[in-house]
């Protein structure tokens, strides 16, 4: 057996004594290489201070490990984080996560960090705007979501609620595997794990099938695809219903005043526990002997011993180019060449020089062309902007003093696959950029203008501070292949209990990121750090 893949016995082996929770059971439990009995604890290295790396970066300085984190940006957060243009301080990526009372929020708890950060609930979970309807999820009242499409599609309304209620059970089974994980008898009797292994290799729509027909019901149930990067026939139904079912449960949430607050917040606890988060510097090598890491070479030639190394760097660097030849096995690489990175985004950031809070109601706005998720998804792949689903958000609707008085802050995103981008790689990396330039800004002017048409009205001159981002501008800031935001796809093939472990086969090196268990999001890359330190702690001793 694959050590990336898990047997239906090792599932239900796990399922019964409750060791994963929230969408990241398929982690398993890999062989230990490289583990050995220590007296002391042993030198960490964390690659890259994203939320993955920060998390278990701080999960082991709290247990007494030495931890350095090597950044190469000047701030940590990878893409939570913000940045400053004129007057205007830009979100990154957050639009909302689901990080009060759940597994997330009890263990960013425990470390500390809630106490440091303030949460502000989002007014809903989102608007969905299609040609035949316009609706409003409601936050924390998955009856009363049931209940509004009911009443849109009185013929679906049994469906509706099946499907729902699903969704619900699966998150509430995974946050119960947290919340009981010392009760094995309550745990037994509150999870629902036939229903979990029934949908474990189905893809979204696939799980949809079962329950609705009506093309436009079943588009506003699965209206949130683009946050998990596919479309139904290729998401993995696990990892959406339980990211979903608790977004509708639990509520989606930001972090005030920016995502960057959470990333600051971690790497404050790591140096304050006594271990270093060094910015400005990239990592070139990971040193290996006899099959075990022995440190990192960075990109000035300096070494920096450790025993164990954490890598929130994506998982083909890593493995590929940063270990030297021959150190991962050759059934390893081969699976790992069947995972694909994920999609790209390309964001438009506008300041508005006016406070149109009154005029436009919705925080976050979905917009379907009506041509279904599917076609829209091909339209992201190949960069058809003119016509494809994109989402506009207006952060002032969060809390007072988001923007100045008297102005807006708004992001327009639109999904994008990188062959839209590729002609310009060589150029762009070479610092040849007039040609990219041309396009970028068609591709701004043609969301604005959409955003114009569909949502916000003379939106056009309102515009005081533009700025945009593509894949490349991605990758540039991340060096995730292909700029993707969120690690490798959720496909059937890379999902729930066969995901990619955060054990790698090389002694001492461990993944905590979007590429790793149990994937990308906000909620999932901090569940991959924290998984990681147990794994480590497993491992080595705590």
């Amino acid at each position: 057996m694959s050590r990336i893949q898990l047997s239906r016995r090792r599932f239900l082996q796990l399922a019964a004594m409750g060791v994963a929770w929230f969408f990241s059971i398929g982690r398993g439990r890999a062989a230990k290489p490289g583990a050995k009995e220590v007296t002391t604890k042993p030198r960490v290295v964390v690659i890259g201070a994203g939320l993955g790396g920060l998390c278990c970066g701080a999960q082991l300085a709290k247990q007494g490990f030495p931890v350095t984190v090597v950044e190469q940006h000047h701030v940590p957060g990878g893409y939570a984080s913000s940045f400053p243009r004129g007057r205007f301080n830009f979100e990154v990526s957050l639009h909302g996560s689901a990080l009060a009372d759940n597994a997330a929020g009890r263990m960013l708890g425990a470390l500390g960090v809630s106490e440091r950060v303030d949460l502000v609930e989002l007014p809903a979970v989102y608007r969905l705007i299609t040609p035949e309807l316009d609706i409003t999820v409601p936050q924390k009242d998955p009856e009363a979501f049931i209940n509004l499409l009911a009443k849109h599609f009185p013929a679906e309304k049994e469906g509706i609620a099946q499907f729902v209620n699903t969704l619900i059970a699966v998150a509430t089974a995974f946050d119960n595997l947290d919340r009981y994980r010392n009760s094995f008898f309550k745990l037994l009797t509150s999870l629902p794990y036939l229903t979990l292994w029934r949908i474990r290799n189905k893809t979204l729509g696939e799980l949809l099938d079962d329950y609705v027909e009506d093309p436009v019901a079943r588009e506003a149930l699965v209206a949130m695809w683009g946050y998990y990067g596919l479309p139904p026939s290729k998401l993995s139904a696990f990892y959406f219903a339980v990211a979903t079912g608790s977004y509708l449960r639990d509520g989606s949430y930001y972090i005030k005043s920016r995502s960057q607050n959470l990333s600051m917040a971690l790497a404050d606890v790591i140096e304050e526990l006594g271990g270093k988060v060094q910015y400005g510097t990239l990592v070139k090598q990971i040193k290996v002997q006899n099959n075990t890491v022995k440190g990192i070479v960075l990109s000035n030639g300096t070494t920096l011993p450790a025993d164990v190394v954490v890598s929130n760097a994506n998982a083909p660097d890593t493995l590929k180019r940063m270990l030297p030849p021959g150190a991962v096995p050759s059934d390893y690489n081969e699976k790992l060449a069947e995972y694909r990175p994920s999609i790209s985004s390309f964001i438009v950031w506008l300041g508005l020089n006016q406070d149109i809070t009154d005029s436009i109601a919705s925080y976050n706005t979905h917009v379907s062309s009506g041509r279904g998720p599917e076609a829209d998804y091909i339209s992201c792949l190949k960069g058809e902007v003119d016509h494809g689903a994109f989402v506009v958000t207006l952060y002032d609707h969060l809390y007072k003093g988001y923007s100045e008085l008297g102005t807006s802050t708004l992001q327009i995103l639109f999904l994008s696959g990188y062959e839209p981008w590729r002609q310009f790689e060589a150029d762009y990396k070479a610092g040849r950029k007039t040609a990219y330039y041309e396009q970028k800004n068609m591709w701004t002017e043609i969301l604005i203008r959409r955003a114009e048409e569909t949502l916000v009205p003379g939106l056009s001159s309102m515009i005081e501070v533009k700025e945009a981002a593509t894949p490349l501008t991605n990758w540039h800031f991340t060096r995730n292949p292909e700029g993707a935001i969120y690690g490798f796809e959720q496909a059937t093939n890379n999902a729930f209990y066969n995901r990619i472990e955060n054990r790698t086969p090389v002694g001492g090196l461990y993944l905590a990121s979007a590429w790793g268990n149990p994937g990308g999001g906000y909620v999932g890359v901090l569940t991959g750090g924290q998984q990681a330190s147990q794994d480590i702690v497993s491992d080595w001793g705590g």
